[in-house]
């Protein structure tokens, strides 16, 4: 019977059978050992209650092993580390933005709940009723700890892990000999250790000395005392209670409090759903800066692209004559700018403006007697920003624009010329038409870019001079970027992550309908084009 190819499987060669068990072997040890080390990772994860982590992990754990153990998605093999790239370090990020908007993730509430209990159990209180001690450790080579300490009456003790206190019999614990300051100078088979050595080692204090009735732990430097858990947790209510005082603290938006407004520090992230969105629009000490914010953002960059394309197409027209022999070596000046990166420039310029030492202000208190406070008037500080941004961005357009040009018949302007149309009317109907349909969309890209133009506000002018009665950090050159920034970073109060995702969300918003826009005139340049 002739051997040949059956409908459903080709026929292979025992050689390439024998290639193709080996791929498959070698694929599924790569997935075994990207899932176990996936599987580690995300226990590790939940045991602290990073459970985001743990689900995207788990995705992109799953589609590795199915892409490489199946034949079917062998396409996917070449793009899977970029697709999985593209979901850690884009999709989730973008995604964690919009959650934490509606969480009150921030300062005092960075901690999962789990560990915010942690935390919360870990503090001790001395009861009126408890000994302090000063105490001196001495540690053997296994790592055994005991402590020497000293009451206030002078009377001193040997405490042990789990064992009752030594009042006095130290011989059979192998003390050898007393300094000057009646602590011992050697215990047999344990090491004392200087004060400095004790200070920095962070176990000592998880340690608890002594038995269950007298535990002793150690609570700073010099002291060690008969601690107690502050505060007890009852599960079935989720409240604390202060075991000193007998307060209550019920749980609030991730903060648990007392009725008379007293917390417990650290408070953990939780859902706090449109709280984030209402506090924008309702509390007037955050809604007022930022009213000035947004419409500074949006004059900023339009100002900003119409100054630099127009000072670039100047140039690019003014140079761009066939008989102006040098227009290479004065387009090559030119663009000087853009070669030199924008840190520098804009420091350069920051220093220029300074009003004490720089260039341009003892320039003009020397020929006109006036020295501009560029930085602490907001009007002024305002149009520094302009004119530094046209420097760094008029060379783009100048470039743009000079290739442009060049792709514009000649024959379009000749024709016009016979029909009398002079240089302005040629400017208008036919230059401008025809470069908007190449320079158009790049229009809309760079106003994009101006708007979250966050090196140049930070750097510059760190978004001053600061809008008197804001709730937070905010000045008259701060665009929503650095608004931002300021919410997430640098809150005189503390960090409020929750609220600077919620007004992350107004960005994007608002960068999606210009990108809706871009899309759309795009297509309207590229017909008028098709018609010119």
């Amino acid at each position: 019977m002739k051997k040949g190819k059956s409908k459903n499987q080709p026929y292979l060669s025992s050689d390439n059978q024998k290639k193709r068990n080996h791929s498959f072997f070698l694929r599924l040890l790569v997935v075994l050992v990207v899932d176990a080390f996936a599987m580690w990772f995300m226990w590790q994860q939940a045991v602290i209650g990073n459970f985001s982590i743990v689900v995207i992990v788990a995705i992109a754990a799953m589609f590795i092993s199915i892409v490489f153990v199946y034949d079917k998605q062998y396409p996917l093999r070449w793009m899977s580390v970029g697709l999985v790239l593209m979901l850690i370090f884009s999709i989730y990020p973008n995604v964690m933005t919009i959650y934490i908007s509606f969480t009150n993730y921030g300062t005092g509430h960075l901690l999962t709940k789990e560990l915010s209990l942690q935390q919360i159990s870990k503090e001790k209180y001395l009861p009126q009723d408890g000994e302090a001690y000063s105490w001196t450790a001495f540690k053997n080579e296994l790592g055994d700890t005991i402590l020497w300490l000293t009451d206030g009456e002078g009377e001193s003790f040997m405490a042990m892990p789990e064992l009752p206190l030594v009042e006095a019999d130290f011989e059979n614990y192998g003390v050898v000999g007393f300094g000057d300051d009646g602590i011992p100078t050697e215990i047999e088979g344990y090491t004392k250790l200087n004060a400095i050595t004790a200070s920095i080692d962070k176990n000592l204090t998880e340690i608890k000395f002594g038995d269950v009735d007298n535990t002793i732990q150690i609570r700073s430097p010099q002291e060690a005392a008969n601690l107690r858990p502050r505060y007890e947790y009852n599960e079935e209510t989720d409240e604390f209670m202060n075991i000193e005082t007998g307060e209550v603290y019920r749980l609030f938006d991730g903060t648990y409090v007392t009725n008379d407004g007293k917390e417990l520090i650290p408070g953990f992230n939780a859902w706090v759903g449109l709280d984030n969105f209402k506090e924008i629009l309702t509390r007037k000490a955050l809604r007022d800066p930022l009213k000035n914010i947004i419409v500074w953002n949006f004059f900023f960059p339009a100002i900003s692209v119409f100054l630099q394309f127009g000072l670039g197409l100047a140039i690019a027209i003014l140079f761009s004559s066939p008989d102006f022999k040098p227009k290479k070596l004065v387009r090559s000046l030119l663009i000087i700018p853009y070669t030199i990166p924008s840190l520098i420039t804009i420091l350069m310029w920051r220093g220029m403006l300074n009003p004490e030492v720089g260039i341009i202000n003892r320039t003009l208190e020397n020929l006109f007697n006036i020295s501009p406070m560029w930085f602490t008037d907001k009007w002024l500080a305002r149009s520094a920003l302009i004119v530094v941004n046209l420097w760094l961005g008029y060379p783009y357009y100048m470039l743009v624009c000079s290739g442009a040009l060049q792709s514009i018949p000649t024959d379009v302007y000749q024709a016009a010329k016979v029909d009398g149309a002079n240089g302005w009317q040629q400017f208008t109907k036919i230059t401008l038409p025809l470069l908007l349909v190449a320079v158009g969309p790049l229009l809309l890209m760079s106003y994009i870019y101006n708007f979250n133009n966050f090196n140049l506000i930070y750097l510059f002018v760190n978004g001053g001079p600061p809008i008197p009665g804001a709730a937070m950090k905010a000045g008259f050159t701060d665009i929503m970027i650095s608004f931002v920034y300021n919410l997430a970073f640098t809150g005189g109060r503390g960090t409020n992550y929750g609220l600077a995702s919620a007004v992350t969300l107004f960005i994007y918003l608002i960068v999606l309908g210009l990108t809706l826009i871009q899309f759309r005139f795009t297509n309207m340049w590229e017909e008028v084009g098709e018609n010119v």
